[in-house]
């Protein structure tokens, strides 16, 4: 139960990734987020509305493990957990350290519980 509850989360949270990636990025919220200027967004957007898309794909992958019977779930689970992970370290040595904090680190999390569980 644990472990659902931490998927659902992580997947909620990269909807909230989806969004500011793909409609928030050159708003307020979207260059505080990320610490960008007008210009740099500007530059970028279309960049981060793909890897926003990118993002919705992970949520989506999370929810639908959320709907599958116990074997087809961890499985699912695991594969998208593990993409979240990677994608998070990448995203940690190539853009910000603070995406291990906020994206993989909650996935490492999850995986662990998950296979506690068992």
């Amino acid at each position: 139960m644990l472990a659902q509850i931490l998927i659902g989360l992580i997947g909620v949270l990269h909807v909230y990734f989806l969004v500011l990636e793909m409609f928030l990025w050159d708003k307020p919220l979207g260059l505080k987020a990320f610490g960008n200027t007008p210009e740099k967004a500007a530059l970028t957007k279309v960049l981060a509305q793909n890897q926003g898309l990118y993002n919705g794909f992970l949520a989506a992958g999370l929810f639908w493990a959320l709907t599958l019977q116990d074997g087809f779930f961890v499985q699912v689970a695991t594969f998208f957990l593990g993409c979240v992970l990677v994608a998070g370290i990448f995203g940690a040595i190539t853009a910000s350290r603070k995406i291990l904090y906020i994206q993989a680190m909650p996935a490492l999390i999850a995986l662990i519980v998950l296979y506690a569980a068992r």
